[in-house]
């Protein structure tokens, strides 16, 4: 039996649940272990808490201390260096990566609407739309704020959350709009972590990993840390395949700025061209900077890199 740990969150547990499920049917029997993070027991914004990792480190600690035999984490919730004695051992196929407006469309909205979100991102993404909006800094778990715009006792107009979520959830009919573009890097998609040197189980776990998917959040999340920003900074980006099709691609290390830049660890795509959008926010919106890049999914961290040096360049450094 393969002991799953996860944050004890209705979503959390959800996506975890897809994770066993597959196990399950790969006839390889798993079982959750729900725990409770730092990030689940304060209400203090994301930004004031700094962000990247709130959430991971208890779940990290017992997996050192072996009370669990593997994680699942938010891709996009993880800081980008790597963590002394562990590893990525699969990325399952991702989910759909865009942000989406619960309460109204954007346009519709009044001028001075408040719309709540926690992530910095978010509210520059929306600032940079909507100069007018009133962005409400808001937390908890995927019902408690979609009650902030939807419920008996609204005091918000929309909310901004992940499609992914609402959709592992079931909850897709309090979505108003998607907004397309690139939203956080690695939303969407869930990564399985073990020990380092868990051979054994990572092969195991091996039935979970998709390559496409390993190969865009790589392309993310190096760019992410070539930025050096954390992942609440105001940082989009979404990659993709050309035909989404390819074999296994091995996720390794966790150092997401270093893999898979090899043709051993990423494997061969059917189609290996690999495109990177990525947008740097000013914190309040008014200043943005774009980029595109094109490469193989063998050189994803590369691709993520050489972009980031882009955004710098077109003047993101001024506020990251």
């Amino acid at each position: 039996m393969i002991r799953i740990g996860t944050r004890a969150s209705a979503l959390a547990t959800a996506q975890s649940g897809t994770v066993v499920a597959a196990l399950a049917a790969a006839g390889e029997p798993a079982e959750l272990v729900p725990m409770v993070s730092a990030g689940d027991r304060t209400r203090a914004s994301l930004a004031s808490l700094g962000g990247t990792g709130i959430f991971a480190t208890r779940l990290r600690e017992a997996l050192l201390a072996g009370e669990c035999d593997a994680l699942v984490h938010s891709l996009k919730d993880l800081p980008t260096a790597p963590h002394p004695g562990l590893a990525f051992a699969a990325t399952p196929a991702r989910e759909d990566p865009r942000d989406v407006l619960c309460g109204a469309r954007l346009a519709d909205l009044p001028r001075g609407a408040r719309v709540g979100t926690g992530s910095p991102r978010r509210r520059a993404r929306l600032l940079a739309a909507r100069p007018d909006l009133d962005v409400v800094d808001i937390r908890g778990n995927v019902e408690t704020r979609l009650a902030r715009a939807l419920g008996p006792g609204a005091d918000l107009d929309a909310v901004v959350l992940a499609a992914a979520g609402l959709r592992r959830l079931g909850r897709t009919e309090v979505i108003d709009e998607y907004l397309d573009g690139p939203a956080a890097p690695g939303q969407g998609a869930i990564v399985v972590e073990v020990r380092a040197g868990d051979d054994a189980l990572a092969r195991r776990l091996r039935v979970l990993h998709d390559a496409p998917t390993w190969a865009a959040t790589t392309a993310e999340r190096s760019l992410l840390a070539a930025l050096e920003a954390g992942c609440a900074a105001p940082v989009a980006a979404l990659a993709g395949t050309g035909d989404g099709t390819g074999d296994p691609a091995s996720p390794g290390n966790s150092d997401t700025t270093d893999t898979p830049d090899t043709p051993e660890r990423a494997g061969t795509l059917g189609n290996p061209d690999l495109r990177l959008e990525a947008i740097a926010y000013a914190p309040d919106g008014s200043s943005l900077v774009t980029g595109t890049a094109t490469g193989t999914a063998e050189g994803a961290g590369a691709l993520g890199r050489g972009l980031a040096a882009e955004l710098l360049a077109g003047g993101a450094a001024a506020w990251l």
